[in-house]
């Protein structure tokens, strides 16, 4: 029986183990996790989610802070338009994540950051353009385009010095997706170096409507390797969403792509950025425990847990703070949706919001627990402890188990004292 890592994910002349740890925001996919996919020689990612906020965190710095008291004045505005992000910020901020994540890299293998479309902070464009091309000039091995179809995202950084040495590659959920990038780049005569095939048994955001359930992973991969290997195109195709064991990697593997993206069971890893009173939620979730709703501004159905605190949460809009959601006029479903509660009570000291979410703070408290269809499978990866917690997992061992595993087994840590 093979196991991953009879295979090896192929850029040009260099081999990697087939092995990709997804980009999960905000910071929930560390440096620190990203380095160790790095190191064991396969590709972890950053997310640039919310990353003036990260670089607070990390470095001290007050981008947040001087955002909020630059627009303090309009904190009590429903119309939110004049929020604005500073751009030299924006790239100073990223250049400080990747900068400093490019420098402690060691081993063979590679790390990306995981940039949305979504993510559109009031100037889709611009603010698009500075994150991918601050990322580039910090020495980032590779970018991968999520949260949309990006099919202007390669023009923004044609450019750049690094837009053909850099790996690029697209997240899509079909092959008519990547059908229409790869029609509208073709000016740019600049391939994807991967794509990466989400299905819908993902974690987040998904890229299918409410209807997700009829779909699956296996037959849009099928689809997608197919649609390549008749055009005679030499882009590997990297198969995500599910994949719990090796040796469902593997099937994929067998088929033809030419690796896996994994990120749920990297969520009770140490060197992950959840909070350990999460992760602990995540192990103790059952199965009818995970949701897949409309409550994300993004227009995107989203998979979490039905316990996470954002649900039905009405705090007020923190866009004088974050913002990072706010489309091109200064709007906002959550705006919408939480101005709208105001007007039915007025005078109502704590409201619900249940149309909608407010992503950008609840993210950054680590309020919005999205999770993996698969979430409620972690319990049976560790042990349970004699205090009722679970036993959380270094990133090593759970990529080894993904590498070196077969017969669908998951290896058990050693027991801790």
């Amino acid at each position: 029986m093979k196991r991953v890592d009879d295979f090896r994910l192929k850029f040009g002349n260099k081999e990697y183990v087939p092995i990709m740890i997804g980009g999960m925001g905000v910071d929930i996919s560390t440096a620190e996790l990203a380095l160790e996919a790095a190191r064991l020689g396969g590709i972890g990612h950053i997310s640039d989610a919310m990353v003036n906020d990260v670089s607070d965190r990390r470095f001290d710095t007050s981008f947040v802070k001087d955002k909020t008291k630059f627009y303090k004045h309009n904190i009590d505005n429903s119309d939110k338009s004049i929020i604005k992000f500073d751009l030299e910020v924006l790239a100073d901020a990223t250049r400080r994540h990747v900068a400093a994540t490019m420098q402690a890299k060691q081993g063979d293998g590679l790390i990306f950051v995981n940039c949305m479309e979504k993510l559109t902070m009031n100037g889709p464009r611009e603010t698009l353009q500075v994150r991918m091309a601050s990322a580039l000039d910090a020495g980032i091995d590779g970018i991968t385009l999520s949260a949309g179809l990006h099919l202007g995202s390669f023009g923004l950084i044609a450019d750049h010095p690094r837009f053909r040495d850099a790996k690029l590659g697209i997240i899509v959920s079909s092959v008519r997706a990547l059908q229409l990038f790869l029609r509208k780049n073709a000016r740019l005569n600049r391939l994807p170096d991967y794509v990466i095939v989400e299905g819908p048994l993902a974690g987040g955001h998904l890229g299918f409507g409410m209807d997700w359930a009829q779909y699956d992973l296996a037959t849009i991969c099928a689809e997608v390797v197919e649609y390549i290997k008749t055009e005679k195109l030499d882009i590997p195709v990297i198969a995500a969403g599910g994949i719990f064991t090796g040796t469902d990697a593997v099937k994929f593997l067998e088929m033809g792509c030419g690796g896996v993206q994994v990120a749920t069971r990297f969520t009770v890893a140490k060197e992950c950025g959840l909070p350990e009173k999460v992760q602990q939620e995540y192990f103790r979730a059952s199965e009818e425990d995970i949701v897949v709703n409309t409550l994300s501004p993004t227009g995107y159905p989203m998979r979490m847990l039905k316990s996470t605190p954002a649900i039905g949460a009405g705090i007020r809009p923190n866009c004088e703070a974050y913002g990072y959601l706010l489309d091109g006029n200064g709007g906002c479903a959550y705006i919408t949706a939480y101005n709208a509660e105001v007007a039915i009570h007025p005078d109502l000291k704590t409201l619900s919001v249940k149309e909608k979410t407010c992503l950008c703070t609840h993210m950054r408290n680590f309020n919005c627990w999205t999770c993996g269809h698969y979430t409620y499978r972690l319990k049976d990866t560790t042990h349970k402890l004699a205090d009722g917690r679970y036993q959380l997992l270094t990133a090593e061992h759970i990529f080894k188990d993904y590498q070196f595993s077969t017969d669908n087994q998951v290896a058990l840590p050693e027991m801790q004292e």
